[in-house]
């Protein structure tokens, strides 16, 4: 006997049940961009390995040991996308949307990073992701995290926190790291080896380590928030009184820096402790610096993505959701019944019902069986008979038979009444 096939490491299957939870978030996600005027916008998966590594920063661990690269017939270099934000620069310059306009997207999909897989961190992962061009101000800023907060709502999490900080212009910035590194380099013999390697290529992340071994050291660091340029810090004040006039709860983090090179000004993350090492949910800023770097206009630009695997996993902390499970389950007692069961079947999916007509054969013992299994409310008997015996598989009814020409309305009545049933129970 042939070993069955495993999937890749990493990359995992989602089942109906999980299903479920996933279109409940996505589908209130795009009704809330639908709200703030935000349009969709779908990027391919694969995409010039250079259009990375120039966004991202050649020297970032995602790019040096994390992307998915490989040679296509042609010779090119291609990667599939280890997110969002670049390729959606690269769809706007290529398609003439961003220069002199305001454009709001939002785009949804998979992503792919060969990092160790572990709960909550995958190598195929999904990101719900926006992203702003042509707005210079604290306000779009406020907005996105303003939009973040509603999806929390309206998806019923209550407890993730929000951390904002500001990285500063490019050139505050760099005088910043030049601070950095000479204090770390003075103190390298406290530095794991991971910092140490980040040292000349990317010391800021040293900040963002979760080493408890080096914590001593990044809290004695010199404060970015003191080495701010004037604009900057004008803006990042904006954008905390704005936060405060909407009466978002929020933390300054100082040493909060994100992993990409593009970011400027405005960076913050939504986290939970709920997920255990894998604490942020979403994360954004702004990268006003990169539509030029990728070959378009000088154009301001501000965005986020939320990592759909730990969202889920929040939900599915929750109560579990019962929006779509199976209304009815519909069966024939009798072959020569089977024509009217699936004429049955459709009419009430015609009225928006949701149904599973039975298939296979079998038994009406085993009927019953798969009828209760499928989380029915109501099991549809059809017999030789004109009548028909509905079953109230959940409820108080019990058992009844309703003319064939009946079931219906009788159904759509019944199916409305045990909906607010369960609204007020």
């Amino acid at each position: 006997m042939n070993k069955a096939i495993q999937a890749v490491r990493g990359m995992n299957d989602l089942l109906p049940d999980a299903v479920a939870r996933w279109q409940h978030a996505e589908a209130t996600a795009r009704a809330v961009f639908d709200a703030y005027g935000y349009r969709e916008i779908r990027l391919p998966v694969v995409e010039r390995t250079e259009l990375f590594a120039r966004s991202i920063g050649e020297h970032t661990d995602i790019v040096e040991k994390e992307m998915y690269t490989f040679e296509d017939r042609n010779g090119d270099r291609l990667t599939l996308r280890p997110e969002g934000t670049a390729g959606c620069v690269r769809a706007g310059i290529e398609s003439g949307l961003l220069h002199n306009q305001v454009q709001r997207l939002w785009y949804a999909g998979p992503m792919f990073r060969h990092e160790r897989p572990q709960k909550g961190r995958y190598r195929q992962f999904h990101q719900i992701g926006a992203e702003v061009f042509g707005l210079h101000g604290p306000d779009i800023d406020a907005e996105l995290i303003l939009l973040n907060a509603r999806l929390w709502r309206a998806l019923g999490l209550t407890d993730l926190e929000l951390e904002v900080n500001s990285l500063g212009a490019p050139a505050a910035r760099a005088a910043y790291r030049e601070k950095l590194v000479g204090y770390l380099r003075a103190r390298v013999d406290e530095l794991d080896e991971d910092s140490r390697r980040r040292l000349d290529s990317n010391p800021l992340r040293v900040l963002d380590s979760k080493n408890p071994a080096m914590q001593d050291v990044i809290a004695g660091a010199p404060n970015l928030l003191e080495h701010l340029d004037a604009p900057s810090r004008d803006h990042f004040e904006g954008l905390r009184a704005l936060l405060d006039a909407a009466g978002v709860r929020y933390r300054v983090n100082p040493r909060l820096v994100r992993g990409l090179d593009y970011y400027t000004r405005t960076v913050y993350e939504w986290t939970t402790d709920r997920l255990g090492a894998q604490a942020t949910v979403c994360a954004g800023g702004r990268y006003d610096g990169l539509v030029e770097l990728l070959g378009g206009k000088t154009t301001p630009a501000i965005g986020f993505a939320l990592g759909m695997e730990r969202l889920v996993e929040l939900l599915a902390q929750a109560p579990a959701e019962e929006a779509d499970r199976t209304e009815v389950y519909v069966a024939a007692a009798a072959a020569e019944a089977a024509h009217d069961a699936l004429r049955l079947a459709e009419g009430l999916r015609d009225r928006g019902v949701r149904v599973e007509w039975h298939c296979g054969g079998g038994s009406l013992k085993s009927q019953l069986k798969r009828a209760d299994r499928s989380g029915a409310r109501y099991a549809v008997l059809l017999g030789t008979g004109e009548a028909a015996v509905v079953k109230d598989l959940r409820g108080r009814e019990g058992q009844v038979e309703r003319a064939r020409a009946e079931l219906e309305d009788y159904l759509m009545t019944h199916l409305r009444a045990a909906s607010g049933e369960e609204r007020t129970g």
